[in-house]
């Protein structure tokens, strides 16, 4: 045997060792030199069914991975790239789609022809695709999975936080945003105004009308009140029951009556339907108003409020629909 042949009989060996199947075209005839035949035989294809020129290897690639495997071999046909290298699909003889990869270079001629000859191999890389699709599917669902979850946590968080009824802010949000504009008055030396609002003989509207008339007028102060305040500065809350809070930072006694007093002018003009026969219920609300400079903990909050209440107590002393501070 001469060493050429010995040469490429140890070629071989390395090769099949190596899981590679070494394969050569003609780039002048587009004619396959060298048939890749452990691929071929994969694929379920006989010796007299494989591919004998190159259009009829790209007739077997996957629709979505042509221009892409065309583009690496222009690429490196140009000088771009030092090797061709690309990841591809092939079609087995029972329709079954296989990854391929395929690594190779232009080498000149037996002639001496320059870029004549383009030399390669290509490897089964099915199982490795399979299993980055399974990770690549199994992350995407765990993204998903958690950005639901997330939402699930907003809502709850939302839910923990807001009255149900109207969609104000609770007595346990009201609490943290009492605190937190406490404090940043206080480091500001910002003044910090309260409105606490009553609706006016709410227990009688219930009575007379029935809880569902009572609960279409908190909704309608609580619209009322959330109209006429800065969105994104001010705050809005239901207190309880009848009674709501209304947060103003940067205000000072002479806005927050000025504000207290717009807001009680628009609930006395509100109409409230209770039945199908046109009538309709009128209401009022008295408001007590208190400022402060704010505090670093929760008592100097808590301390606005009761001077709230107070201002609000005199409000109804005074005979109802009308502000105190």
């Amino acid at each position: 045997m001469s060493d050429a042949g010995r040469y490429k009989e140890r070629l071989e060996l390395a090769l099949e060792a190596a899981g590679l199947d070494l394969w050569e075209n003609n780039l002048v005839t587009g004619e396959v030199t060298g048939k890749a035949l452990k691929t071929s035989q994969e694929l379920g294809y006989t010796q007299s069914e494989m591919a004998g020129t190159v259009e009829e290897i790209l007739r077997l690639v996957h629709p979505d991975d042509v221009s892409r495997l065309q583009q690496a071999v222009k690429d490196h046909l140009t000088g771009q790239t030092p090797q061709y290298r690309c990841e591809f699909r092939l079609r087995a003889k029972n329709g079954d789609w296989i990854w391929f990869a395929n690594f190779g270079k232009v080498m000149d001629g037996d002639d001496g022809m320059r870029g004549q000859r383009f030399v390669g191999v290509t490897f089964n890389i099915d199982d490795r695709k399979r299993k980055e699709h399974e990770i690549e599917l199994m992350n995407r669902q765990l993204a998903e999975k958690n950005a639901l979850l997330e939402s699930y946590n907003l809502q709850l968080e939302m839910l923990a936080s807001t009255d149900a009824l109207t969609g104000l802010a609770n007595r346990r949000k009201l609490m943290e945003l009492g605190l937190r504009e406490c404090r940043r008055a206080e480091r500001f030396q910002h003044a910090l105004s309260l409105l606490m609002i009553d609706i006016d003989h709410f227990k009688a509207i219930n009575d007379t009308w029935g809880h569902h008339v009572g609960d279409q007028v908190i909704c309608a102060v609580a619209d009322a009140c959330g109209a006429r305040v800065r969105q994104g500065v001010d705050a809005v809350a239901r207190f309880g029951g009848e009674e709501f809070i209304v947060l103003l930072p940067e205000t000072d006694l002479v806005g927050g009556c000025s504000l207290a007093d717009v807001l009680r002018e628009s609930v006395a003009g509100l109409r409230v339907p209770v039945n199908d026969m046109a009538e309709h219920v009128q209401f009022t609300v008295s408001v007590g108003v208190a400022t402060g400079y704010g505090g670093g903990d929760m008592e100097a909050f808590e301390q606005l409020l009761s001077r709230a209440d107070k201002a609000l107590y005199r409000a109804k002393q005074a005979g109802r629909n009308c502000v105190r501070v």
